[in-house]
This record gives structure tokens, C-alpha cells and sequence, in this order.
């Protein structure tokens, strides 16, 4: 039903894999991370943004991230209840690097609810829109006011004409009652295509997409993930049975892996790394499983293979 919020392409698998453990003492600092564009680990000499996770070293139900731009001014602040990765919970706040605010939101569960503002990097006010779940847990937002870059209105109390424009998309349309209605047109900016959509009640009816190559993509749904072709389960039990425990771990070692890898647009799974490991060989042994791993059926954006990067936490457990 309505406006479906469509989540970008990071997604995080939880598995867990058993042995004997022990734990570790902890110290209340705080922790640096050089991050690149893809807020993917980067070195002191390769960076674009600098991330602090506050109480690194000690152990809390929830750790205060923050982001900040080459220029050290401050890009994003939030809180998480996870201190490897990102799980969003509670309010984040984002600035442009003029240090004017950019967003606010509230998180619940990693996923966005309530009212969320925008604005314009002038300081305007740009957008409010509203984010819910409906029955089956999916979430989905509608368009309650909006602002152009001349600080017009141009959507009041759900209706009027929309734009999104970021550094990946641009599209724009009519809203009726906070949902897109009508035909819709953009273009993704990195991937090269453009698209047409025709809305019905704020359903996606069809859409279709004309790639670099000037050839038509039909369908139905904006975003479909990649999958595993047996299944997710089937998945879990290849990871767990591959990873290999050496026989000096056994008993002794236990924590959580953080890892990510791309599904490129073939299914291939490709680009293991490790974020953050505990040793013993057992960050090899994971990245082995992945290079071993068979093919998925790929993501589609907008009916166009797409690359998209997973993360896979995998807990070693007594």
C-alpha cells in the first residue's frame, strides 16, 4: 500500500556460529574511523569522513555516533545500539557542511518513524514528511509539506507537485493525500537511466526504465533485493558449515565478525572484507566462504541489474 520507502542496499545478516568462548575487559574510550564514500573503512591518507563512536571500549546498550566531514565539521550525529555498525534508534540529526542542520529524524528498530523535516542548504525549510508502518510491518512515508530551492510550497497538507533530487536520483510528480499519483519521471544520476512510473492511490502500477544502452526494463517493483537461489536459509547453513574453527580457538575464542561483501549484477559474490575481526583464522575462514559461495539472483533497481554491498555480522558462540 502507498509510498513505499525504499531502502538502499546495505542489508545485515545475523548468523551465528558455535564454540567454547571467553570474554575480554574493557576500556571507556573513544574510537576514531577514517570512512570513504561509502562509509567503507578507509586509511588516514584515503578518507572523506571521520566517524567517533563514543564508549567504544566499554560496554553499553547504546553508543552515540558521530560523523564529521574532512573539514571536521560536524555531518551527522545519532545514536546506536551497536557500536561495530550502525543500529539506528532514537533521533539523528544531519548538517550540511556549511553547518547548517539537513534533516531530522526519529529511528525506531533501525527504521524511520514519525515525522521527519528537511531543509534546504540556506537554512529554508524544505520538506515534512511522515513515515508509518503498515499491517505487515513494511514502512512507507507520504509527502506532508514541501518547499522548493525559491521557498515556494508546492505540496500543502499532502497535495501538490513533489521533487527528490539527491546525488542519486531525480524525479518528481503529483501527490494526492501525501502519495504519488499519476505519472512520475527521473533518472538515476550514477547508473545512467531514466524512468517513467504510473501511480495508482500511491501503488506503483508499472514502470519503466531505458538503461545507457537506450533498452526498455519493465516493472513492477522499484527495488527488488538480491537473493540467494536456494534460499536465505539455505545461506546461513553454507556460511556456518565453511566456517572452520582451528583447534586452538576451540573453547577459547568467541565474538562477532563484521564483514561485507558485493552482489554484483551477475549474482557473483565478490569483494569480501573484513571490518572488523577476532583472529585465530577466523576472519580467512569467512572471507573463504563468501569466494566460495554460489551465485544469486541479482538486484534490480527499477528492473536494471544493480551492485549491491551486504553486511554480514556472524557471532561465534559457545
Amino acid at each position: 500500500m502507498k509510498f513505499r520507502l525504499h531502502y538502499y542496499f546495505t542489508i545485515a545478516f545475523f548468523l551465528l556460529v558455535t564454540t567454547k568462548s571467553f570474554s575480554q575487559g574493557s576500556i571507556d574510550l573513544n574510537k576514531m574511523i577514517y570512512m570513504d564514500s561509502t562509509y567503507t573503512e578507509a586509511t588516514a591518507e584515503n578518507y572523506k569522513y571521520i566517524r567517533i563512536v563514543e564508549g567504544y571500549y566499554q560496554n553499553r546498550t547504546s553508543y552515540v555516533f558521530k560523523d564529521y566531514y574532512k573539514s571536521k565539521i560536524l555531518k551527522m550525529i545519532g545514536t546506536s545500539t551497536e557500536k561495530d555498525y550502525l543500529s539506528k534508534e532514537g533521533q539523528f540529526v544531519h548538517y550540511y557542511e556549511n553547518g547548517k542542520k539537513k534533516s531530522a529524524v526519529n529511528y525506531v528498530k533501525g527504521k524511520k518513524d514519525g515525522k521527519e523535516y528537511s531543509w534546504h542548504e540556506n537554512g529554508n525549510l524544505k520538506s515534512e514528511l511522515e513515515y508509518f508502518k503498515n499491517k505487515k510491518g513494511k514502512t512507507f512515508f507520504k509527502v506532508n509539506n514541501y518547499w522548493n530551492n525559491q521557498n515556494e510550497q508546492k505540496v500543502t497538507s499532502g497535495n501538490g507537485d513533489y521533487e527528490i533530487a539527491d546525488d542519486r536520483n531525480e524525479e518528481s510528480g503529483k501527490i494526492k493525500n501525501g502519495f504519488p499519483d499519476g505519472i512520475w519521471k527521473g533518472k538515476n544520476i550514477k547508473s545512467n537511466f531514466t524512468f517513467t512510473e504510473n501511480y495508482e492511490n500511491g501503488e506503483l502500477v508499472s514502470g519503466i526504465s531505458i538503461d545507457s544502452l537506450n533498452i526498455e526494463h519493465s516493472y513492477k517493483v522499484a527495488y527488488d533485493q538480491p537473493v540467494p537461489k536456494n534460499g536465505i536459509e539455505t545461506f546461513y547453513r553454507y556460511i556456518a558449515r565453511e566456517m572452520f574453527i582451528p583447534i586452538e580457538a576451540r573453547n577459547k575464542v568467541y565474538g562477532k565478525i563484521y564483514m561485507t561483501f558485493i552482489v554484483d549484477k551477475e549474482g557473483n559474490l565478490t569483494e569480501p572484507k573484513i571490518v572488523k575481526g577476532i583472529g585465530y583464522g577466523l576472519d580467512e575462514s569467512a572471507i573463504s566462504a563468501i569466494k566460495g559461495a554460489k551465485k544469486w539472483k541479482p538486484g534490480l533497481e527499477r528492473g536494471i541489474p544493480t551492485r549491491v554491498i551486504y553486511s554480514l555480522p556472524i557471532t561465534i558462540v559457545k
